[in-house]
């Protein structure tokens, strides 16, 4: 059986064309790496990688990659519908074949690490890789976005995981972890009236007493003209696709 581990990280650019083919150049450069979607949204300003490869080769695409956005993305300059605390956002690792859950956490501490030790970015480890119960999480450790933890990474119930209690002057700060696989699902209103939007992402997310392993929110598509139930269903085994639609339509 192949050793194949899976990477999707999230970028906060989705807007220049530009900078997303030279950060996703990064992973096309690094051999026994396959690039196998670049997804990108400019009302969110953001754009999702997703490669995947032998765990070794795996990891330093991963860092080769924020690596890239540490030096294009400028985040005292960006601004975007989607929650982001650095220019390289969240590096998550998924094991495919071969490998385990604790095989992909190893390499996300290792990854970490390095980002921090190298570009001077902060790392926050979350989800398995998480070293607290408060940082499982990502919204946990997102909590008050790039402008937010510039004011509170000081403090030490915010100190990271890898790297000094300050953010970096451009690039903010990561989290890298590990996970299983989850369905990052959108589903666009017939409205341009945010509020809606909000209400009924607050209404499905665990965390407001909705559905199950639910992150949801509401984000204006304002390049459409609508707005957006934005979710990532975190165990489509117990909460399917479809539940989570049917309780939008409701």
């Amino acid at each position: 059986m192949p050793r194949l581990i899976e990477c999707i990280p999230n970028f906060s650019e989705g807007r220049r064309q530009s900078v997303i083919e030279q950060i996703a150049g990064a992973v096309r450069a690094v051999e026994g790496v396959r690039l196998l979607d670049v997804s990108s949204n400019p009302d969110h300003n953001r754009t999702v990688l997703t490669f995947v490869g032998e765990p070794e080769a795996v990891g330093e695409a991963a860092f080769r990659t924020t690596a890239e956005a540490v030096r294009l993305i400028n985040m005292e300059e960006q601004t975007g519908e989607h929650p982001r605390m650095g220019a390289m956002d969240v590096v998550p690792f998924v094991p495919v074949s071969g490998v385990t859950m604790d095989d992909a956490v190893t390499l996300a501490k290792e990854v970490g690490k390095r980002i921090a030790g190298e570009l001077a970015v902060p790392v926050f480890l979350y989800s398995a890789a998480a070293t607290t119960p408060a940082r499982k999480r990502l919204p946990d450790v997102r909590k008050g976005e790039y402008e937010g933890l510039k004011q509170t990474i000081s403090t030490p119930e915010r100190k990271p995981d890898y790297g000094e209690a300050r953010m970096h002057p451009t690039a903010g700060a990561t989290a890298v972890g590990a996970r299983p696989p989850l369905i990052a699902f959108n589903v666009n209103l017939g409205t341009n009236k945010l509020p809606i939007a909000k209400a009924i992402g607050k209404a499905l997310r665990e965390s407001s007493g909705g559905l199950v392993n639910v992150q949801a929110l509401g984000v204006d598509l304002a390049a459409e003209g609508i707005v957006q139930v934005s979710m990532n269903l975190l165990d489509y085994t117990h909460t399917p696709i479809h539940r989570a639609y049917e309780l939008v339509r409701i």
